[in-house]
C-alpha cells in the first residue's frame, strides 16, 4: 500500500531533491527500511545504531505524532500522509 511520506528540507539531498516521496509499507518501521531502499544512505540520518528514530525527528501520520501511537511499529493505510520534521529548539 502506497504512503505519500513528506521530507525535510534537509534531508532531500538524499531524495533527489524530492519535498515528497511515494514508499510501500504497512507501518513506520517499514517506511524506514523503504526509504532507505529507494534512497541509500538517508536510514543512517533517521535512526540511530539501535534502529530507533533520532531523538531531534518528528514522525508524524496524518498530522498524530507517532510517540502517541504505536511509535514505530504504527500500522500505515493506503494513502496515509508521513512528515518527518527535524525538531527545533531555541529560545
Amino acid at each position: 500500500m502506497p504512503v505519500q511520506v513528506l521530507i525535510p528540507t534537509p534531508l532531500q539531498k538524499f531524495t533527489a531533491d524530492q519535498s515528497s516521496v511515494s514508499v510501500e509499507a504497512t507501518n513506520v518501521n517499514q517506511l524506514l527500511q523503504a526509504l532507505e531502499g529507494k534512497f541509500p544512505g538517508i536510514l543512517v540520518r533517521l535512526c540511530d545504531e539501535n534502529g530507533k528514530l533520532r531523538r531531534f525527528l518528528n514522525v508524524y501520520v496524518n498530522s498524530e505524532d507517532i510517540r502517541f501511537l504505536e511509535n514505530q511499529t504504527t500500522a500505515l493505510n493506503d494513502g496515509d500522509e508521513v512528515s518527518i520534521v527535524p525538531a527545533v529548539a531555541g529560545g
